[in-house]
């Protein structure tokens, strides 16, 4: 069997394995008997040896364990064992549970950075990227040797590997910062210390090889995988779980919002004239190939109880999970998994539910905002769930919310005669119950230790949603609220409003839209609401340099006490806001922006400058 040298670019592109291609292709030892040219010249080896990227492994600790792209999807993320969230790593959110999260959120990662890099029995995600990288490249390199092939598979296969390099790319980037850009495989003799690329151009990059994999989906005809609305097989293609052509163009323009943000823009003006085309164009294309935004009574089916939906432009399906799966650990309160030591659970902070504003727009961000909506009659401090956008009833949940087997969510304490009693889901004998007062409801499918069912799971990893998001802030940026971006039919405003106008919310005030500089928080809050908790908070902060402020603190919650019903009071319930205990806290150093790269890699780069460790 022929042997080749695979140089995985880890961390800095430091490890050099001698390895097989064909065991990456089999995930096996090399006993599958297949050389190069039965893999790579037939159809079906081939794509099961690309398709590694989605779905290969590797021998771990005994183990075989996830080695690909979905070590970087925010759902499958929040799976692994230390129960923790990207939410979960910022002010959006405490873990419930004390564990590394806390930590990482303090400034403190150095000792544990290896689970997001190699340790297989976590989340690999740098290794997995580098595999995945390499896997698009030797796919680009050897398409032509693939003989029983039609003309739009192979596209395919040139598509899907061009969308999935960049796809990496990118991840590394947002979580380690500027990478090279890797378009060949590497071989014993090639320079692997290579030095990064500005974070600018590693994003421009991204865009190209996204915009490469769509001209070559569209010449496969596989703009979308499914047909369209209202025709046989929608949505139930046997290849709906692979990306598209319309994903490809949707990732172009997050990659161009992201080249265009604060944190990595070094073209002023025009990058974010480029990121407001790009995202108008990829709206367009998404409307013309039949996608559409949910009604607003379907909208948890873009995370829960549906396969996909047609705003879901690429989506990873978790498949079903049991209401008491520990892949729910890191998401779900112990009592909803009736796990008294090891279950954690996201559980947002008051700082994240302030930014869901009053049904008729009112913010509430600030004390300075809610007491201006109190004045006006929309919120009272002591009643703080009337009212509100719907989506805080969507994704939050709260003191007296309805919940199946439940009956209604008891998170309240109690005191008679100096004894303190507790509501069912604020039970302190879970370790992994609510410091804040909220759970969260969102991505949660609401099965139970009372709801003994099991739910389908979806990360929508690209929605439609976002596009008009991306857009509204970078035509803000470009033109201001009001002015669409040259050839678009859509202001920035307009395309807020429609994200909003979907749920039922109302448009925007009139005083936030003065200025580029006003609408920017409010874009900002928007995006926070909309987009919540499916991890593009931890990015978005990072990206607009928020992240100190963020990490500022503090971050606090709500006590609740059950008292008499009172003009004061008048749910019988005493709201109370409260800092979270020290231990809880955030803190905000520099380095944060990126993860640092493990000790032992640091040493062996010269070229290619380490992150510092934080």
């Amino acid at each position: 069997m022929k042997r080749f040298i695979t140089i995985l670019l880890l961390a800095g592109f430091s490890a050099v394995i001698a390895t097989s291609c064909l065991e990456d292709y089999l995930d096996k030892a090399p006993e599958s008997g297949l050389n190069e040219d039965e893999v790579f010249s037939k159809y079906d080896n081939f794509k099961q040896y690309f398709y590694g990227v989605y779905d290969g492994r590797k021998y771990y600790s005994g183990n075989w364990r996830d080695y690909n792209i979905k070590t970087a999807f925010p759902l499958y993320f929040s799976f692994w064992d230390q129960k923790y969230s990207w939410e979960g790593m910022t002010d959006a959110a405490d873990q419930g549970r004390y564990m590394e999260g806390h930590t990482f959120k303090s400034g403190q990662v150095s000792a544990f950075v290896n689970k997001f890099t190699y340790d297989g029995n976590r989340r690999p995600i740098l290794e997995s990227m580098f595999r995945s990288i390499r896997k698009c490249n030797m796919t680009l390199e050897k398409i032509d040797m693939l003989q029983d092939a039609t003309e739009e598979d192979k596209n395919d296969l040139i598509a899907q590997a061009h969308f999935v390099r960049a796809f990496c790319h990118f991840e590394l980037m947002r979580i380690w910062g500027p990478m090279p850009y890797i378009r060949k495989v590497l071989g014993p003799e090639d320079q692997w210390d290579i030095p990064r690329l500005s974070k600018y151009e590693t994003l421009k990059q991204v865009a190209l090889d996204m915009d490469t994999a769509a001209i070559f989906f569209e010449k496969a005809g596989r703009m979308r995988r499914d047909p369209g609305p209202g025709q046989i097989g929608h949505l139930n293609d046997p290849e709906q779980a692979r990306p598209n052509g319309v994903a490809a163009k949707a990732y172009k323009a997050r990659a161009l919002l992201y080249a265009a943000s604060p944190l990595n823009n070094d073209k002023g003006q025009s990058a974010w004239e480029e990121a407001a085309k790009a995202n108008w164009e990829a709206i367009k294309i998404a409307e013309q190939h039949g996608y559409a935004l949910l009604s607003a009574a379907d909208y948890k089916k873009n995370y829960v109880g549906t396969l996909y939906t047609n705003e879901q432009l690429w989506a990873w399906d978790a498949g079903n999970l049991s209401w008491n799966t520990g892949n729910l650990a890191g998401i779900c309160c112990g009592i909803i998994g009736n796990s008294v030591s090891s279950w954690s659970g996201v559980c947002p902070s008051q700082n994240f539910v302030d930014k869901f504003e009053t049904k008729w727009g009112d913010p509430l961000n600030t004390e300075a905002d809610r007491q201006a909506a109190a004045e006006a009659g929309h919120y009272n401090e002591q009643d703080p769930y009337k009212d509100r956008d719907p989506r805080f009833y969507i994704d939050i949940l709260y003191n007296q919310a309805k919940v199946p087997g439940f009956g209604t969510a008891q998170i309240w304490y109690e005191v008679k005669d100096g004894v303190i009693s507790y509501g069912e889901l604020l039970d302190p004998k879970y370790l992994g119950r609510t410091y804040t007062g909220y759970m969260i409801r969102k991505i949660w499918g609401e099965a139970s230790n009372k709801n003994r069912t099991s739910v389908r799971y979806t990360d929508p990893l690209m929605r439609l949603t976002e596009l008009y998001l991306n857009y509204a802030e970078a035509a803000n940026e470009a033109y201001g609220p009001n002015s669409p971006a040259p050839g678009a039919s859509m202001s920035a405003v307009d395309a807020i409003n429609l994200v909003r106008s979907r749920i039922g919310m109302v448009n925007i005030q009139p005083q936030f839209i003065a200025n580029k500089e006003i609408f920017r928080e409010r874009i900002k809050n928007e995006r926070n609401v909309e987009l919540a908790y499916e991890g593009h908070y931890y990015h978005d902060i990072r990206r607009w340099k928020d992240a100190p402020k963020a990490y500022a603190g503090p971050i606090t919650g709500v006590q609740i006490e059950k008292v008499p019903k009172s003009t004061v009071y008048p749910t019988g319930f005493k709201y109370t806001r409260y800092e979270l205990e020290a231990l809880r806290q955030s803190a905000w150093k520099e380095a944060m922006y990126y993860l640092p790269f493990n000790q032992e890699d640091n040493f062996k780069m010269k070229n290619f400058v380490p992150n510092e460790v934080w």
